[in-house]
């Protein structure tokens, strides 16, 4: 279990529920850049100047094949600048969604495919959103349950499935950054230790403090892959279990991309 911290300087003050949902999406992509540029045009009009191309999954990523599954058109359209292929719900067999989404990625009945048609597939459950009948949360347990009972031990899907499990606060408010702050990690009873305490990755960039970091609300981010992940006492999603039980701290969510692909022996270790 980890926490990711988002980039305060990409907040616009009048960000409705859909612009923050793309905005956080684009930077676990580590494709903020995208997100501007689509934001620009939609500010300026048909009429402003040929953004700058942003790379795709695919070429940054050693060819990585991937997908995003969303009824949010924000999404699908950045999405689809980053190279992504978009799917809609509508047009997936949600009873047997769990082996369909295996069989996307090159598994079927337990067994590797010679194929397969992505390398990862993102897929996005928006608050209160309701899908095959169960809202949010129920739908997430109920597929991720699935897959986990589909990933036993011994099988090829046990054996090279990668999941992650993202949940984000959503919109923040102001009182945030007292209940859910993250910054809070230095030793306070021994000031000459706290001058020796090291600073946590994600207060850096590029070798430098990041000023923009947001310290408080951050996403919450659960992954299993069998012999490549560790196992902490968290037992549910909830800040608090995290800060108390997880056992990683904090890594920008811009970094998320590139630990998967790591994973994925798409890409080669972003740190240390």
């Amino acid at each position: 279990m980890l926490f990711l911290s988002l980039d305060a300087a990409l907040v616009s003050i009048a960000e409705n529920e859909d612009a923050r949902i793309t905005r956080e999406f684009s930077e676990l992509l580590d494709a903020s850049e995208a997100y501007e540029n689509m934001t620009a045009r939609e500010f300026v009009g048909n009429k402003s100047q040929e953004m700058h191309v942003v790379p795709t999954v695919q070429e940054r990523f050693m060819g990585m094949k991937a997908a995003v599954i969303t009824n949010n058109s924000s999404l699908s359209s950045v999405g689809s600048r980053i190279g992504l292929n978009v799917l809609h719900w509508n047009k997936l067999n949600l009873s047997l969604l769990a082996s369909e989404l295996l069989k996307l990625l090159g598994f079927q009945e337990g067994k590797a495919l010679e194929t397969n048609q992505f390398d990862l597939i993102f897929v996005h459950i928006g608050a209160g959103e309701k899908i095959n009948d169960l809202k949010d949360i129920e739908f997430v347990n109920h597929l991720v349950g699935e897959l986990m009972q589909m990933a036993q031990l011994g099988t090829d899907i046990g054996s090279r499935l990668h999941m992650s499990v993202i949940v984000s606060y959503g919109a923040t408010l102001v009182d945030d950054n007292s209940v859910f702050s993250i910054s809070d990690a230095k030793p306070k009873s021994n000031n000459e230790l706290s001058l020796l305490f090291p600073c946590q990755s994600y207060t850096m960039k590029a070798g430098k403090p990041h000023k923009n970091v947001r310290h408080y609300s951050p996403m919450l981010v659960a992954q299993w892959q069998n012999a490549v992940t560790r196992k902490d006492m968290v037992e549910e999603f909830s800040f608090r279990d995290f800060t108390e039980n997880g056992g990683n701290l904090v890594i920008p969510a811009d970094r998320f991309i590139h630990e998967v692909a790591f994973k994925l022996w798409k890409a080669p270790k972003y740190g240390a």
